[in-house]
């Protein structure tokens, strides 16, 4: 019975995202420059030919210095699951669970790049029947893509490139969202997440912000993944806690990391690889880039000084896991701005977003009583929120931003129009993904959501695996 009560609360409440989505007019720019009429000479049907032929070449050329800087950062964003996020969560483990988490987190990603194969990269960047909402079957299972194939969304690379740089976006996302419910699930509840989750959440959100779904058609500006990936994992990840509950001895019992050590290199790993996924975002070896590059050092550098003054001033030190979680937050705050906004506005975002993730990691999260586990919620749920919002403030032009994707003879910069379609962007996310979760996890709960108290007692790694990551 609770599982069909949640099935019709999750219907109506998608309902109520697809009116919220249709309703909102396009507001982005004050002024709309007019298309120009192509005017076509007569010519020879031969000339024709060979002009066609030229454009056709021109257009879809690939580059081998982009192809090479998208292999590139590919590979960065994989660092950044495997072993850098691993790692990062691992550390944040009790040591009875840390091989748990990092399975969990590691068999999530796997799962998710071979579904991205399967299904996800159709259902993303392919056009569908509800193209407002998800894409189409055309590319199920990679059909009809070849070796040399441009791709259909960045022409300069081929098009498996392409596949695999989106592949682990979607797998990262899914990862993320399983620090909020650690140290609780069972493992084949996690499985099914990693399947389900994404074709209900992520495919879905996706599209429309990247894929030419609704929000993209009304103008949302997601550089990166401020709404794709990080409020998705973020709201996921709050759902998720509270259907699985408290850990054993919540707020009861210290629960404080197991290895700080391991925290901070996965921290530094997962900095570095950023670079991969936001830079690499621009989609080329160019300007953009480098703008997306220069922001993700500074908004990181500015969010985890932030973190750690405000540690300073209202506890009276600071902290190595409150440094290694506002690099968390300034490369989340950045992400949907990257190759937006100007490097100050990048320092704003940055210094910003920190204080407000520790007002919910510290205050809200005890207030209101929920065990998200390693803050995914009050770090990339949070950062996230504001990263998308501030990004329709900061890249206006006379803040040194490039206008979102700059702007066209007769056009101006609207900042009021643009942040409007950018809270509309974050609350269209937030009810998306949480019904969508709500979903997921009413699924999981039919196998046994959470593990029984004298296996949490004794930890998850031996347990759910069989082994111990220490052995005294």
């Amino acid at each position: 019975m609770k599982f069909w009560n949640t099935l019709r609360l999750g219907g109506a409440a998608l309902v109520a995202a697809f009116a919220l989505g249709v309703a909102a007019p396009e507001l982005a720019f004050a002024q709309e420059a007019p298309a120009e009429a192509v005017v076509v000479e007569e010519a020879a049907p031969e000339a024709a030919v060979e002009v066609v032929e030229e454009v056709v070449e021109e257009v879809a050329e690939i580059s081998a210095g982009d192809t090479a800087w998208m292999l590139t950062s590919t590979v960065l964003v994989v660092l950044m699951i495997l072993p850098g996020l691993a790692l990062f969560y691992g550390g944040l483990a009790q040591s009875k669970n840390v091989l748990s988490v990092i399975m969990q987190v590691s068999t999530v990603a796997i799962i998710g790049f071979i579904t991205w194969a399967l299904w996800g990269f159709s259902l993303t960047f392919t056009e569908g029947p509800m193209n407002a909402f998800i894409g189409g079957f055309d590319k199920f299972f990679l059909a009809g893509i070849s070796m040399d194939d441009p791709s259909s969304v960045l022409s300069n690379i081929p098009e498996f490139v392409f596949v695999s740089f989106q592949m682990t976006f979607a797998a990262i996302t899914a990862a993320l969202a399983v620090g909020a419910f650690a140290e609780r699930v069972k493992f084949f509840p996690i499985v099914i997440f990693a399947i389900l989750w994404p074709l209900l959440s992520y495919y879905p959100l996706a599209h429309m912000v990247w894929g030419g779904g609704m929000l993209a058609e009304d103008g949302a500006l997601d550089f990166a993944g401020g709404t794709v990936v990080h409020i998705n994992a973020g709201v996921a990840g709050l759902v998720g806690a509270i259907f699985a509950g408290h850990r054993l001895g919540y707020k009861k019992d210290p629960l404080p990391p197991h290895s700080l050590v391991l925290t901070y290199i996965g921290a530094a790993l997962l900095w570095v690889g950023w670079f991969g996924f936001n830079a690499g975002s621009a989609g080329a070896a160019g300007g953009q880039a480098g703008l997306a590059t220069v922001n993700t050092l500074l908004a990181t550098a500015a969010a985890a000084f932030s973190w750690i003054l405000t540690e300073w001033v209202t506890k009276g030190k600071p902290s190595g896991l409150g440094f290694a979680s506002g690099v968390i937050a300034g490369l989340v705050a950045i992400t949907p701005a990257a190759g937006f906004v100007g490097p100050i506005g990048s320092i704003v975002l940055g210094l910003i977003a920190s204080p407000i993730c520790v007002i919910f990691c510290a205050g809200i999260k005890q207030a209101l009583n929920y065990d998200d586990a390693y803050d995914v919620f009050g770090i990339h749920g949070v950062a996230g929120i504001i990263g998308a919002i501030g990004t329709g403030i900061l890249t206006a032009p006379q803040f040194g931003g490039t206008a979102g994707w700059g702007l066209e003879d007769g056009q101006t910069y609207d900042i009021v129009a643009q942040t409007i379609i950018q809270v509309k962007a974050v609350v269209v996310s937030i009810i998306w993904v949480a019904v969508a979760t709500a979903i997921t996890f009413a699924v999981m709960s039919i196998f046994g959501l959470k593990v029984k108290k004298e296996v949490e007692q004794e930890g998850l790694d031996y347990a759910e695996h069989g082994e111990s990551a220490y052995h005294s």
